[in-house]
C-alpha cells in the first residue's frame, strides 16, 4: 500500500510540476500579449492625438464658428464655447457662476435664481455665432477678440 501511495505522490508531484510549468508559459505568453496590446494602444493613441491636434489647429473660421455655436447652445452654461475660441477668463467666469449656482441651489435653494443665467448667455451667443457670416465671425471673435455677445 505504501508503494501505491508513493506512486500516487510521485504522479501528483509530476502533475504539479507540469501545471507549474504550464502556468509559467501561460504567464509569459500573457505578458507578451499585454506588451503587444500596450504598444498598439500607445501607437493608436499617438496617431489619434496627432490627428486631433491637426484638426483643431487647422480649424479656421467656419469650423470654429460651427463648433463654438453648437457647443454654446448645448453646453453654454459651462463656457465650453469660450474655451474653444481662446477666451479662458470668460470661460472660467461662466463655469464658476454655473458651479456656484448649483452649490447654492443644493444648499439653500438660492441658486434657482441665478442657475439659468449662464445657460441663456450660452444660448444667445450660440445663435449669434451661427447666424454671422464666416468672415464676420472670424473678424469679430478671432481677430477682433470680442469676448461677449
Amino acid at each position: 500500500m505504501s508503494d501505491e501511495n508513493k506512486d500516487f505522490g510521485d504522479k501528483a508531484e509530476d502533475a504539479f510540476d507540469k501545471a507549474k510549468e504550464s502556468a509559467k508559459e501561460f504567464s509569459e505568453d500573457a505578458k507578451e500579449s499585454a506588451k503587444e496590446f500596450s504598444d498598439n494602444a500607445k501607437k493608436t493613441a499617438d496617431e489619434f492625438s496627432a490627428g486631433a491636434r491637426e484638426a483643431f489647429s487647422s480649424a479656421g473660421g467656419e469650423n470654429k464658428k460651427v463648433l463654438a455655436g453648437i457647443l454654446a447652445i448645448i453646453f453654454g452654461s459651462l463656457g465650453v464655447h469660450k474655451f474653444i475660441l481662446g477666451y479662458q477668463k470668460e470661460g472660467i467666469i461662466l463655469l464658476g457662476i454655473t458651479i456656484a449656482s448649483y452649490v447654492l441651489m443644493c444648499a439653500f435653494g438660492l441658486g434657482l435664481l441665478i442657475v439659468w443665467i449662464p445657460g441663456v448667455i450660452g444660448l444667445i451667443e450660440g445663435i449669434i455665432y451661427l447666424t454671422k457670416s464666416d468672415e464676420e465671425f472670424y473678424n469679430t471673435y478671432q481677430v477682433g477678440r470680442k469676448p461677449w455677445f
